[in-house]
């Protein structure tokens, strides 16, 4: 019998269940494959026990990728090889010790877990007064050591908000002592200054936090679990902004004169063009842009999803990116921070368009661009994040299929059964609606240029 193939594993299921075997290994066994009706695809472990009985031992379910759960035609007879390796030494029914092996496995769990059981009631008594003396200020620090300093900036954003608006009101507070009332206590009091998002993020802050304790079995309850986070300045409105093909002629005419940086010129057009997040963009390096291949690789680590993403780049955006080559100099980062240390600040470029649609009625305020109407748009406010939504929803108009649309945006599946089974990378299809973009944008910037020197 040659060897089982992938064709064989993968071809149709028939009427009745389809069984393939390989070669005997060393005369001690051999690997069986089934294709049942239904469209199982399973390994065994074929072999003779000590009473000359045949046994047939189910080792696993085949996938030609190997994801989890699953194992590969390598995979399953490697281990077909240890099994009849068992077989091999004189363990004649290899099902019976392995069953025996998972049984002293189990009881000798369950003997771990019993014997940790009678030691956390010993310890119960000691970890309470320990809980009692640790207050929130306490509990910060210690977050802040081992999960905050995993996060971009160290998390030293984090730290501020705590400071400022956290630990002034809880930080005293033994943990044990800490009820629903203080956790609202902190949130009303940023409702009261009207800043709703903040009160929300804060108290995500905080869940996260208290979470982290009960984790550490540093307090039986977290103090949020009872508060909807909805309750907390009402249910969040998803943005729908999306400027319209006017509005985009009308910022190509504006931009310019608007007192922006360089950079943050080509990031409008860049995040237009890519449908790139602007954090993406801000962190990005030299080394993963190739303007000569129009290729931009986003790191996994800067992503979203945690997926790395190949961005096309269209001749508008390889543009811009030229432009903003020049600016950045010699930086292994596209937006350096002054010192060159890393990247800037994620929040730069919206605050500087933020500063530009200020209404007439606001006024001038101190440290401000004083062009604060200079990027107001006949739609409304807008952000670096609509500027995305703009690009991808221009694409659909443009004919662009939504789920090629989708992959552009570098979103994930969330249908679980397309995420598994559908693999086509449509890594053609998003080369040509990244294009279709970049020639529609240029297009309607080139209308700007017409309109002006009429």
């Amino acid at each position: 019998m040659a060897k089982i193939t992938d064709r064989q594993m993968t071809a149709k299921p028939g009427a009745s269940d389809k069984w393939l075997s390989e070669v005997a290994i060393w005369g001690h066994g051999s690997l069986v494959a089934r294709i049942t009706t239904s469209g199982e695809r399973l390994f065994y472990f074929r072999y003779t026990n000590g009473s000359g009985e045949r046994v047939t031992f189910p080792i696993g379910t085949y996938s030609r990728d190997g994801n989890e759960g699953t194992m590969t035609l390598a995979e399953a007879g490697q281990r077909a090889k240890e099994l009849a390796g068992l077989h091999k030494s004189g363990i004649k029914d290899v099902k019976q010790h392995l069953e025996a092996e998972e049984a002293a496995r189990v009881a000798a769990r369950d003997a771990g877990l019993a014997r940790i059981a009678a030691e956390k009631t010993a310890q119960e008594e000691a970890k309470a007064r320990l809980a009692a003396r640790k207050t929130v200020q306490d509990l910060f620090d210690h977050w802040a050591k081992v999960d905050l300093i995993n996060r971009k900036d160290g998390g030293d954003e984090v730290r501020r908000m705590f400071k400022k608006d956290v630990l002034p009101v809880l930080g005293t507070l033994p943990l044990d002592e800490v009820k629903k009332g203080h956790i609202t206590e902190v949130t009303d009091a940023l409702l009261a200054r009207g800043v709703n998002r903040m009160a929300k993020l804060i108290f995500s802050l905080m869940r996260q936090m208290f979470r982290f304790a009960v984790d550490r079995d540093l307090l039986d309850h977290d103090p949020t679990a009872s508060i909807r986070k909805a309750k907390i300045g009402g249910k969040d409105v998803e943005r729908d902004r999306v400027l319209s093909e006017e509005e985009i002629t009308t910022l190509a005419k504006q931009a310019p004169a608007a007192g922006l940086l360089p950079s943050t010129e080509a990031a409008i057009w860049i995040a237009l063009s890519t449908c790139c997040r602007i954090g993406e963009l801000l962190n990005a390096r030299w080394e993963n842009i190739d303007l000569k291949a129009a290729s931009w690789i986003i790191p996994a680590e800067d992503s979203k999803n945690g997926k790395a993403h190949t961005v096309t780049l269209s001749k508008f955006a390889a543009q811009h990116f030229r432009r903003l080559e020049a600016f950045s100099g010699e930086s292994e980062w596209c937006y350096p921070n002054t010192k060159d240390t890393g990247p800037v600040c994620s929040k730069t470029v919206t605050k500087q368009l933020g500063d530009r649609q200020r209404q007439p009625d606001q006024g001038i305020m101190s440290n401000r661009s004083a062009r604060a109407q200079s990027l107001l748009l006949k739609g409304g406010k807008w952000t670096p994040h609509d500027l995305r939504r703009t690009g991808a929803t221009l694409m659909t108009a443009l004919g662009v299929l939504p789920e090629v649309a989708e992959r552009c945006l570098n979103h994930t599946e969330e249908n679980k059964v397309k995420r598994t089974y559908q693999r086509h990378s449509y890594a053609k299809e998003m080369a040509e609606a990244w294009t279709v973009l970049g020639q529609h944008l240029e297009w309607l910037t080139h209308q700007s240029q017409l309109k002006t020197t009429k």
